[in-house]
């Protein structure tokens, strides 16, 4: 057994008690798989004497997480706080500027400055390890730069933030409504009470955004991540979409464009209509989960708790136990200086099926109108569903149509808009075929 390596946790919230726990309630096995002990030695936090049901009493205490990133007595700095900057970046930067390795789960400081920070780790040869930062407790980070090294990643399609998928299922199972459901979520702990991040489509494009750089070999890309959420989905949109044939998830897709295509990456975040018999359909609740497609394995599926302290804690732990016995892989699967920008193709060269729905006026000619308008824009229908009839009253009109190009799609909504039989905004999601 080699010496101990000692481990400081910047940030102390639900996650850095979780390591914690795991760091003591199962160091013999831990010490029996790195073949090292892994110490606590130093913490962090913003409060020093909060309750938080642990005893840290036998660990140095430092009010300013840089100066644990300095600290003599610490080889690896975890880092728990959070955000894309601020105090986070600084105690990553100043840990690796300072020779220590870093774990952390911060999905926005690695999908905003990921490049960078994999850059600095290299020059000062330490390793950067974020497992925790995407899908709690599935190590897909290691099957993606790891398990499926012998691949080229072809496609990759993920439920990734709990939360939105904790409000779509539970809308889906009772027919309640967006907003009634996202107070619930609230309660039991699913939802900030700021949930902006999560239901905007933010976070799990910060996750997405990481899982392409590692599975195409590119730099982080987030900027340019095309990104929606879930504010706009209806009972009435998850009903149609059942008697469809589908279910409505918020998927991030990473995707290789064929070069008779135009060539380049997919990177988009949106709702999407996916089959029922999709084996990420029945991925539901509080779970994610991740389907990769390889050249050579074909179809890999993971599915898991993308949150919590528990799970978070255990991919956190996963990056000590890696450090420990000595692994040094590149955090990108890459040098990190030879990864490039992905060629990160525009949202509107998206082809695929679509689902529409129309609220108009029950009126003669209101139908042909719409489909000449669509025709006009190179869109074939392919299905049409019409729910009420009432003479003048407003009724809706739901079609799917077959593959097009995104840009056709949206310019034929924006006429259709204008209609004056047409009396909302029309509702659009994608349909993806998995």
């Amino acid at each position: 057994m080699g010496k101990q390596i000692r481990v400081g946790i910047a940030g102390l919230g639900n996650v850095g008690i979780g390591v914690v726990r795991v760091l003591s309630h199962n160091s013999d096995l831990l010490l029996s798989r790195a073949g090292r002990a892994l110490t606590i030695t130093a913490i962090s936090a913003r409060e020093k004497n909060r309750d938080r049901g642990v005893d840290l009493t036998k660990f140095d205490w430092h009010g300013n997480a840089c100066d644990l990133a300095r600290a003599e007595n610490v080889d690896i700095v975890v880092e728990l706080i959070g955000g894309d900057n601020g105090v986070a970046k600084d105690v990553v930067e100043t840990a690796i500027s300072n020779g220590k390795h870093v774990v952390t789960a911060n999905k926005a400081l690695i999908g905003h400055h990921g490049t960078n920070l994999a850059k600095a780790a290299e020059l000062n040869k330490v390793v950067l390890a974020f497992e925790a930062a995407v899908a709690g407790g599935i190590p897909i980070v290691k099957a993606l730069r790891d398990g499926l090294a012998a691949n080229r990643v072809e496609r990759l399609t993920g439920i990734l933030n709990g939360t939105c998928n904790f409000i779509l299922s539970n809308m889906a199972e009772t027919g309640r409504p967006f907003a009634e459901i996202l107070a619930e979520a609230k309660a039991l702990g699913y939802a900030e009470s700021d949930p902006t991040f999560d239901i905007d489509g933010i976070d799990t494009a910060h996750k997405l955004s990481i899982l392409a750089a590692l599975a195409f070999g590119t730099e982080v890309d987030f900027a340019n991540v095309h990104v929606e959420g879930i504010r706009h989905i209806s009972p009435i949109d998850i009903e149609f979409a059942r008697e469809l044939g589908y279910g409505i998830k918020l998927l991030g897709v990473a995707a290789r464009v064929p070069d008779e295509l135009g060539g380049g990456i997919e990177q988009r975040v949106h709702p999407c209509m996916v089959r029922k018999n999709a084996p990420i359909n029945h991925v539901s609740g509080v779970f994610n989960g991740i389907e990769v497609i390889g050249d050579f394995v074909d179809t890999t599926i993971y599915e898991g708790r993308g949150a919590g302290q528990g799970p978070t804690a255990s991919a956190v732990v996963a990056d000590l136990v890696d450090i420990a016995r000595g692994l040094r892989i590149p955090a990108f699967s890459l040098k990190a200086t030879d990864l490039r920008p992905p060629n990160t193709i525009p949202m509107g060269r998206r082809v695929g099926a679509y689902y529409v729905r129309f609220m108009v006026v029950d009126r003669p000619g209101v139908f042909a109108d719409i489909a000449a308008v669509l025709r006009d824009h190179d869109v074939s229908m392919e299905s049409v569903l019409q729910r009420g009839r009432s003479r003048g009253e407003r009724v809706s009109v739901v079609m799917t149509v077959h593959e097009t190009r995104e840009e056709a799609m949206q310019k034929g909504l924006q006429a259709i808009a204008a209609l004056d039989s047409v009396v909302e905004p029309p509702s659009l999601i994608r349909i993806e075929d998995l």
